[in-house]
This record gives C-alpha cells, sequence and structure tokens, in this order.
C-alpha cells in the first residue's frame, strides 16, 4: 500500500545534495513538499491551530501545500534566513523574531514527523565545546583542547603541548573582497598570541601527528565511513588533492558513535576523525547538518538510498 504522506525538505533553492535526494524520493513515489523558511511570508504561507486535537494546518508553496499532521518525516538542511527588506531598524527585527519563533515552532513541533535532523537538535549539536565534552563521555579519544579569551592561557597551552591548531569553533559567513570564505584551520606558535585573543572566544587543540583522516556518515542505524588521504592539515581546502577509499569502523568506534547521535537526538551526523600514527581514531568534530553527497560518487557508497529509506520511513 502506498503511503500518501509527503516528505518535507527544508533547504534553501541552491541545495544539490537536496536535489538528489528528492529525485531518489520522486522515482521511488514518495511524495515530497520543498520548501525554504527563508521564503516566508512572501511565497510560503502557514496556517496553524493548536487545539485539543494537537496541532494541525497546512503549509502553503507557490507549488505544493503541506498537511502539518500528515508530514512523513523533514529533512532539515540548510535553509535561508528570515528577511524583511522591506522593513528597517526594530521593525524588521521584530517580524524576524516572530517569524523564527511562529514558522520555526510550528516546523519544530510536527506531530508523528520523523526529523532529520530535529532544528533544536541540530542547535545544540553544532555548539563545539558541547560535542567535544560529549565526545569524551562516549568514550572517544579527543586532543586536548582549550577554549579561551585570555592570551596567556593560550601561550600555557601551546608551550605545554607543543604542536597545536587554532580552529573557528563557528564558521558564518565571511567575504572577502565580496567571495564568501572561512577561516581555516592554522597550526599556531605562543609568539603568534597577541592581546587580540582577548576580542572574543577562540578554539585551540593540541595537533595529533596522522597518517589519513576519516569521515564517517552516520544515517539512522548505517555507517557510511572513507578514509580520506591527503598532504594537508586540513582536508577540506583543496579536495583535488584527495583520494577516498571505504573502510570499516573499529569496533572501539561503532559503539560510541550511536551513544553520541543518542546524547544529541540526531539521526544523521557527519563524524569527523584523524587517525594517529599508532592507528587509532581520534575524534574532531560531528557536523548535524554536514555535506555527504560528493563522497557517494568517490567511493560507490550507498548514502543516498540509505537516506531516501529513512525518510520514507522504510523498514529494513
Amino acid at each position: 500500500m502506498i503511503d500518501p504522506r509527503p516528505v518535507s525538505v527544508v533547504t534553501s533553492l541552491h541545495d544539490p545534495t537536496a536535489d538528489v535526494v528528492i529525485s531518489e524520493l520522486h522515482d521511488r513515489g514518495v511524495p515530497v513538499v520543498r520548501l525554504d523558511s527563508g521564503d516566508f511570508p512572501a511565497s510560503l504561507s502557514v496556517e496553524a491551530e493548536i487545539s485539543s486535537q494537537g496541532l494541525q494546518g497546512r503549509l502553503v508553496t507557490p507549488s505544493r501545500t503541506a498537511d502539518l499532521a500528515n508530514i512523513r518525516s523533514l529533512y532539515y538542511r540548510r535553509p535561508t534566513g528570515f528577511a524583511f527588506p522591506h522593513l528597517s531598524g526594530q521593525d524588521a527585527r521584530f517580524a524576524v523574531t516572530q517569524a523564527r519563533y511562529g514558522l520555526g515552532g510550528v516546523l519544530a513541533s510536527l506531530p508523528g514527523c520523523l526529523y532529520v535532523n530535529h532544528p533544536h537538535r541540530i542547535a545544540d549539536a553544532e555548539f563545539k565545546p558541547s560535542g567535544l565534552a560529549a565526545a569524551v563521555a562516549v568514550g572517544f579519544l579527543v586532543p586536548p583542547t582549550l577554549i579561551t579569551s585570555n592570551p596567556d592561557a593560550a601561550r600555557a597551552f601551546v608551550k605545554q603541548h607543543g604542536s597545536v591548531v587554532y580552529k573557528p569553533l563557528h564558521n558564518p559567513v565571511y567575504l572577502v573582497d565580496g567571495v564568501s570564505s572561512v577561516v581555516k584551520v592554522a597550526e599556531v606558535a605562543a609568539e603568534d598570541i597577541d592581546d587580540s585573543v582577548t576580542g572574543t572566544a577562540h578554539l585551540f587543540q593540541k595537533r595529533v601527528p596522522k597518517t589519513g583522516d576519516v569521515r564517517v556518515t552516520v544515517i539512522g542505524s548505517k555507517l557510511f565511513c572513507v578514509r580520506i588521504d591527503s598532504d594537508l592539515l586540513d582536508w577540506r581546502t583543496d579536495y583535488s588533492r584527495l583520494t577516498y577509499t571505504p573502510v570499516e569502523a573499529p569496533p572501539d568506534i561503532e559503539r560510541p558513535l550511536h551513544h553520541y547521535m543518542d546524547h544529541f537526538g540526531l539521526v544523521f551526523g557527519a563524524f569527523d576523525f584523524c587517525v594517529g600514527e599508532d592507528g587509532r581514531w581520534w575524534f574532531l568534530e560531528c557536523n548535524p547538518s554536514g555535506q555527504w553527497y560528493w563522497l557517494e560518487p568517490e567511493t560507490g557508497l550507498p548514502m543516498c538510498a540509505a537516506l531516501a529509506d529513512l525518510l520514507e520511513r522504510k523498514k529494513s
């Protein structure tokens, strides 16, 4: 029997990863309602009523209508932010806040819906200190890490551990000459640290001598592990220099992966590990909305099908 309930995909207009998942769902005959919360209220509207019958109502896009009580699953990817360019100052701030807590609150409260992932759980898991603390708690190896705004503490940490890298705690949109860029992971020496550290929080981490990196994509109960080899400190800075090899997770990694997911209430996660010279895997981070599809053509791993199975709520 065909399940008529739609899958909702919440993301921006230009999202190639979402495109391939939607194409897979269409090929399976699964109805999809795609929307970008940033289109509200110009071309996206919401009508939600909360009563003794629970949450009821609908979302309306230019081409689709979704019954709020009938959404099978919601794939929360990378929607754009709310914007009210016709308003200014405090009026725009007020409208953005109402949209976030109104439409955002409705999208976070769908009855019987499987979230991949729930937006609140994504927000929790994106805090890097929380992720590192959870990684320690579930049993991963985690490099010694310092988060500070104190330059003396930072210099002492570098002197204690020798080889240390700086990492941004989060990467917002950062424009350089009008081009979107990111603050890169970089090795830092004690003499590089000056009083500008007092300006905000910074993350310093002991550099683990490595033989390679591993990206582990967790989709429901399935693990897809890919070793990434390069001569780069941060492999994300030049994809043309990478080679990929599917691998199996060591026995001491698989269980902590699921415990980590359970800790944050996630069903999808993109984990990054580095492989030490002794072969042990060191946890670096988990992105609850991480990219994954570029690895499928490189390795043949059926990640798109696995994600479509999850969203379809197909029992394996």
